[in-house]
């Protein structure tokens, strides 16, 4: 929902860490003698809060990971941990609509996935866990509308790219106030790299994971950024990874220096990386690794109004190019045969007003070289130029596409044509490349303009450029999409003032996008 937040919402949001805190020990709702029969465990279980995530028009996913030494492997002990939950419609859980014990097994790192359904559409829940005398914080989170809607309205925030070296998550203490109805994560949520003695936040650890306990650690330390945790625990998360959740730039079971990464090591680092990836996200047992692989992309409804269609652009794709020629040979694929068949057919026989396609990077053509001829980003679409170009073909014969995507770690907003060697070509969709949360820290902004502005005569599809932090907001409608490029002054401190850097409107039946 858009416009005013009503009352209930309100309260929540504001009440802080009284309500995000505890609900209070008269709350606890298991007897003091059945707590007492349990074999205690140590304090602070619920250190990495709580989450939700893959909203349907009766079903929700909650998680929450015990974790009570969250950097060292999580502190918990060998053995399975019964965790109660409870989901209700008020924030004070006297109206219960749901509750259950699940399991917490330490060969999933003690994290808990609720598959909650059964519930009513287009409705605000709240919910909690607690187990060994311990409650965990409220969340609060929200159904898909109904299959056969088709009114109202949907807010959703674009969020990618959060760097914790490179600042604070500042943005989402923004975003929060926004009260968007669902957050899509397009991917870096973690990002491996080593250590840096000079880095605003210094990672854990003591280089690069490559471990299942490193990865859980590295995530562990990501899921503590107080405003981050926040944000989870007001709105549903619809999340995908890119590559940082493993491995620079890898593809497939490719990494990005193979001389130096052995296949069978690589293939082991992917396995610990997607569990620990599935094992902190709010996602359905469908994301259950199978070793190296793990099943991300799937489709989410709201209503008759959105189709959401997210996409895993790093396990199924061939390895990048290393020149034009080679970006331009029609065998290269992005998506993998089956992906790509499920897509195409998911977009040309949607019944949903608007077709949003969730890519972890940029679809639009960026040509880096001013004047005569090309110069591309061979990791992004530009380096699989048939596939994507083709992909622009059958955006003909699709109902309002727009493409939500990351990576670039700055605010590039573009039309999407049919054809970039033809600037005259038709346009068939927009797309909205969301700027990071926090990786890039705090630009320098005219260095950014003195760099980027001489390419703009060669991108005319180009619409708007920015490299400050933030978000995307988008208020979606019947009839548009209105959107907000969400930025904060500062990374760099624990607070921010955020602001519009600018509004834009996509319109039904309109391809394109408009500064407004």
């Amino acid at each position: 929902m858009t416009g005013a937040v009503p009352p209930d919402r309100r309260r929540f949001l504001t009440a802080g860490a009284a309500v995000l805190g505890a609900a209070a020990s008269a709350q606890l709702w298991v007897p003091a003698a059945a707590r007492a029969a349990e074999t205690p465990l140590p304090d602070g279980v619920f250190s990495l809060g709580v989450s939700s995530g893959d909203p349907l028009p009766d079903g929700i996913v909650l998680w929450t990971r015990l974790a009570p030494d969250p950097l060292n492997g999580g502190g918990m002990p060998d053995r399975v941990v019964p965790v109660e939950w409870q989901l209700a419609e008020d924030h004070r859980f006297r109206k219960l609509v749901r509750r259950g014990t699940a399991q917490a097994r330490p060969e999933y790192g003690h994290s808990v996935h609720v598959d909650v359904r059964g519930l009513r559409a287009g409705r605000t829940y709240w919910y909690r866990f607690r187990t060994s005398g311990q409650l965990s914080p409220v969340g609060r989170t929200r159904t898909a509308p109904h299959p056969y809607s088709s009114g109202g309205s949907l807010r959703m925030a674009l969020a990618s790219c959060q760097n914790w070296q490179h600042g604070y998550f500042t943005p989402y203490a923004d975003m929060l106030d926004q009260d968007p109805d669902v957050v899509v994560f397009v991917g870096d949520y973690i990002y491996e790299s080593t250590p840096s003695a000079t880095a605003l936040r210094r990672h854990e650890g003591t280089g690069e994971p490559f471990s299942l306990v490193q990865y859980r650690n590295r995530y562990a330390q990501y899921r503590t950024d107080p405003d981050l945790a926040a944000m989870h625990a007001n709105a549903p998360f619809v999340v995908t990874f890119d590559d940082h959740e493993v491995d620079n730039d890898f593809a497939g079971e490719i990494p990005q220096d193979p001389d130096k990464q052995p296949h069978d090591a690589f293939v082991a680092r992917l396995t610990a990386a997607y569990q620990a990836f599935y094992e902190h996200m709010p996602v359905r047992a469908t994301a259950v690794p199978d070793g190296p692989h793990i099943r991300m992309y799937r489709r989410l409804e709201f209503g008759r109004l959105a189709r959401l269609n997210v996409l895993d652009t790093r396990q199924y794709r061939s390895d990048q190019a290393t020149s034009q020629e080679g970006a331009q040979d029609p065998s290269l694929t992005m998506l993998g045969a089956q992906q790509k068949g499920w897509l195409l057919n998911g977009l040309k026989n949607s019944p949903a007003r608007w077709n949003l396609i969730a890519s972890q990077i940029m679809m639009a053509e960026t040509d880096l070289k001013v004047g005569e001829g090309k110069l591309w980003f061979y990791d992004a679409w530009d380096g699989y130029q048939a596939e994507r170009n083709r992909f622009l073909q059958e955006f003909r014969q699709v109902r309002n596409p727009v493409v939500l995507s990351g990576d670039r770690h700055l605010t590039m907003i573009s039309d999407l044509r049919t054809d970039y060697a033809d600037p005259d070509s038709d346009v068939v969709g927009a797309e909205f490349v969301g700027t990071s949360i926090s990786s890039n820290g705090d630009q320098d902004q005219e260095a950014f303009r003195r760099e980027w502005d001489p390419r703009r005569p060669d991108n005319p599809h180009w619409k708007l450029l920015d490299a400050h932090r933030g978000y995307h907001l988008f208020d979606v409608h019947r009839d548009r999409i209105d959107a907000q490029v969400r930025v904060v002054d500062t990374v760099r401190r624990t607070t921010a003032t955020p602001s519009t850097l600018a509004r834009l409107r996509v319109r039904a039946g309109h391809p394109g996008v408009e500064v407004v």
